[in-house]
């Protein structure tokens, strides 16, 4: 089985969102203690414009495409200035970058950066008439390929200020499950969007994909991901909540490992089993191995050989940890480091 997997084997990242405000911290403890693979932080909590939709939106649009925060969310428009509200974001990613790049001096290897995806972009922004871009086809379209020119430019960024880097970049899609099945709220509130074409769905999803020069991988933390679709619009790796997968996961997310792609598992809670922070025990933190449980059970399940296993999955939290307490952030991305190693150590387990 030839690998066509970013990172190296029995590496752990994290998925993007960190609690708190204070990016260069937050930057030396992501490269701390993610060493093989660390990942560009994002902090919802400094406001508008440090949320994953408003950055991604205000940071990267190009083509004279732009967004402002209106009480009722994020609207897409075009305008010959940025308005204040994305020049905020873009500060933010700024600010974020320089602290990434003061921790990252002779860094080389995998450097995960994460963005928004195309369509849940779409079903999140609004046009001016207040109803979401993905009711519009030539909106939606035009806004995936000023994301695509966008993220070209960040990738460049990236490895102008840290030149050993490898960018990974993750395409973030929590609202896919609910855009192919017609669930996204129009303006009213009382009607939904009519599901996209499948086949439109999967090009969107593949020119981006294809327009970058990194390997992709798209994370959906939602129940119904659908992996063949990603697998076949050109993701070098999917990232989801292995809590979510059910028995119809099973046969495209092997068929998407055995074809060389890999897997970011969500392994790892991103809250406290209790409310007790301090005792591993009691946060679910103690058994390293009992985390990653479920992904050696799903290698037993698929017939995969384990041996492959270390070098195909990454271990994650399982999803963002804007929500978790500082030191719980911590203690989580430690654990996923211990999880990856028992999974080299001992992949049959």
């Amino acid at each position: 089985m030839s690998s066509n997997v970013p990172y190296p084997p029995a590496t752990a990242t994290g998925i993007g969102s960190m609690p708190g405000t204070d990016p260069r911290e937050t930057a030396r403890q992501v490269t701390d203690i993610l060493a093989a693979f660390p990942f560009l932080p994002e902090l919802p909590a400094r406001g508008p414009g440090a949320d994953m939709i408003g950055r991604t939106a205000g940071a990267l649009l190009t083509g004279g495409l732009t967004v402002e925060l209106l009480p009722s969310g994020w609207r897409l428009d075009e305008l010959p200035h940025a308005p204040r509200d994305a020049r905020r974001a873009a500060a933010h990613l700024r600010e974020d970058l320089d602290a990434l790049e003061e921790f990252t001096q002779g860094f080389e290897g995998p450097l995960k950066v994460q963005a928004v995806g195309p369509w849940t972009l779409a079903a999140t922004l609004e046009l001016r008439s207040g109803q979401p871009v993905l009711a519009d086809r030539g909106a939606r379209r035009d806004l995936a390929v000023s994301l695509a020119e966008g993220l070209r430019g960040h990738l460049a960024e990236v490895r102008r200020r840290i030149p050993g880097a490898r960018p990974v970049l993750q395409l973030d899609e929590p609202s896919l499950p609910a855009v192919q099945q017609g669930r996204i709220r129009t303006a009213s509130g009382f009607g939904t969007v009519p599901a996209p074409d499948k086949a439109d769905v999967e090009s969107v999803l593949k020119d981006v994909i294809g327009a970058l020069d990194a390997p992709a991988v798209v994370h959906c933390c939602a129940p119904g991901t659908p992996i063949a679709l990603l697998h076949r619009a050109g993701a070098a790796a999917v990232a989801v909540d292995m809590s979510l997968l059910t028995e119809r996961d099973e046969e495209p997310l092997g068929e998407l490992i055995e074809s060389g792609r890999g897997l970011l598992a969500g392994a790892v809670a991103t809250a406290p089993t209790t409310g007790d922070t301090s005792n591993p025990r009691a946060t679910g933190l103690s058994d390293p191995g009992g985390s990653v449980g479920v992904v050696r059970t799903l290698w037993r399940r698929l017939g995969l050989d384990p041996r492959t296993l270390p070098a195909s999955v990454a271990v994650t939290p399982a999803c963002g940890l804007a929500g978790a307490s500082p030191r719980y952030a911590r203690s989580v991305l430690e654990h996923c480091v211990r999880a990856a190693k028992t999974l080299h150590d001992d992949p049959e387990g």
